[in-house]
């Protein structure tokens, strides 16, 4: 008994510091995530009994949802066109920041000012800057001269652009701290021995802080892939998913399958439809995961 006590003095504490973590994991992630793997194989609305339908959910998204599918294409588009511009921009500020710079620690803290404000709240804002008539983007582009009618930022050929512009806004700063740290781990000496040896600053930074910056910078990509095709809050404020689906991206689907939103119509909760959804959703954010990782470390082996 004696052994067991002084074991149980000599762990308990971390083990108590812990529990509070395992058990907001347990109910919160594991939980739910067993739930919707068990509803996904029946027809269950939230309110009925359920019934067991097997693979029907799945024969349905593959089959008749284009709708899903749709927003996989657009999730897609929305991913590139938001990271494309993302990644090169925040690093490019990261490098700028890094150096010995006027007010450098105020800029760095304005630009990661957006990462810490709300989705919702950043997209209602820019919602009402894009308004076709009475935001103060149309205001300006034709107080300058610049337009002579109001663009319909929002509207059918614009929205995609403008969900586009509104997540790179609020993520440049985010991913610009994670390259900041990285490039911070770079040693001077590197630097000061090229420029002896008459590198430029250009070519320093393609010859050193590119490679260096190799396994730092494989890891934000990846989380910047993961958190872009998982993004829809910002989305669900500006346009709902409008106009005509052309920026519901699948998350945003999804969650309108479990909490429909009513147009003079009866609302039907898909809780099981939507688990299915789900589960096809995530194994296609893992399958572009991994196919990145794969990649990344393939050229890595290659170089």
């Amino acid at each position: 008994m004696s052994a067991i006590r002084k074991k149980w003095k000599e762990y308990s504490g971390p083990y108590l510091m812990i529990l509070p973590c395992v058990v907001l994991l347990a109910l919160f992630s594991i939980y739910p995530l067993a739930w919707a793997f068990k509803y996904m194989f029946y027809d269950f609305d939230g309110f009925t009994e359920a019934t067991f339908i097997g693979f029907d959910n799945f024969v349905r998204l593959f089959t008749r949802d284009a709708q899903f599918w749709n927003s996989v294409w657009n999730t897609l588009v929305y991913a590139g066109g938001k990271l494309i511009v993302t990644l090169p921009l925040s690093l490019i500020l990261a490098v700028i920041l890094n150096q010995k710079i006027f007010a450098r620690n105020s800029l760095r803290a304005i630009f990661f000012m957006p990462t810490i404000i709300s989705a919702a709240v950043i997209s209602l804002v820019f919602y009402l800057m894009f308004n076709s008539y009475n935001g103060i983007i149309n205001n300006t582009l034709i107080s300058l001269g610049i337009i002579q009618q109001p663009i319909e930022w929002l509207g059918v050929k614009y929205s995609m652009l403008t969900a586009i512009i509104v997540a790179i806004w609020g993520a440049v700063g985010n991913y610009m701290v994670l390259f900041l740290a990285g490039l911070q781990g770079i040693p001077k000496d590197l630097y000061e021995s090229a420029s002896l040896d008459g590198a430029t600053k250009i070519q320093q930074f393609f010859k050193i802080t590119i490679p260096m910056l190799g396994p730092v910078m494989q890891i934000i990509v990846m989380l910047a892939i993961v958190n872009t095709l998982k993004g829809y809050e910002s989305i669900m404020v500006l346009t709902a998913g409008g106009p005509a689906s052309k920026t519901e991206v699948m998350y945003l689907y999804i969650y309108k399958l479990f909490f429909p939103v009513s147009e003079g119509e009866p609302v039907v909760q898909q809780y099981g439809y939507g688990a299915a959804a789900g589960f096809v959703a995530a194994m296609i954010v893992g399958a572009i995961t991994c196919l990145y990782l794969y990649l990344s470390r393939k050229s890595n082996n290659e170089y």
